[in-house]
């Protein structure tokens, strides 16, 4: 955590207009994405009681949204993990995006690019997901397939394929973003 950010990372009021999405390198970077990923499927959603960590934290690798203030890190407001199965075929999961940064599907969306980008890179030739229902347009909308419903911790979920042809190699371990705020309605 950086020395000068506060405590409790989940209460976020501001809206950043610099973001990165960048491979998990530093303690502060994990543990702000486990802190979200409680926030999201913990406390919001009441998927898992406590803690939904797993044995894949161990070999994942984490991929962070962090919002950023005159160019330095200031907080993880979006996550997910990514992990090779076996020889060419990567699994996506725990995709969360802070409860104030929802407003449009681009921070999820270059969670999503960025995480099967990542793997195409280093080897993907099929990249799955059992995404939540309430999700699944996000998902059609960038081309990805739906292979069967399934239920995830109880939860209706659907089984989908990324279509590798519309998202190219990523080759870098992190992009910087610029967003312009939009004006209250």
């Amino acid at each position: 955590m950086l020395p000068f950010a506060p405590a409790d990372r989940t209460a976020f009021a501001f809206i950043s207009g610099a973001y990165c999405i960048k491979h998990v390198t530093a303690g502060w970077e994990r543990q702000g994405c486990l802190a979200l990923r409680r926030a999201v499927f913990c406390d919001e959603q009441a998927i898992f009681e406590s803690d939904d960590g797993d044995a894949l934290d161990d070999t994942a690798l984490p991929i962070a949204a962090i919002a950023c203030v005159a160019g330095m890190p200031e907080q993880v407001v979006g996550t997910v993990r990514i992990h090779q199965a076996e020889p060419g075929l990567w699994w996506g999961s725990r995709l969360a995006v802070h409860r104030d940064c929802r407003g449009a599907a681009w921070l999820g969306t270059q969670l999503i690019q960025h995480a099967v980008g990542t793997a195409r890179a280093r080897g993907c030739t099929r990249f799955l997901a059992q995404v939540q229902v309430q999700n699944l347009r996000l998902f059609e909308r960038l081309q990805w397939q739906s292979l069967q419903a399934i239920r995830v911790q109880g939860r209706p979920h659907v089984l989908m394929q990324a279509n590798l042809a519309h998202c190219p190699p990523q080759v870098e371990d992190e992009l910087r973003l610029a967003v312009q705020a939009r004006a209250a309605a």
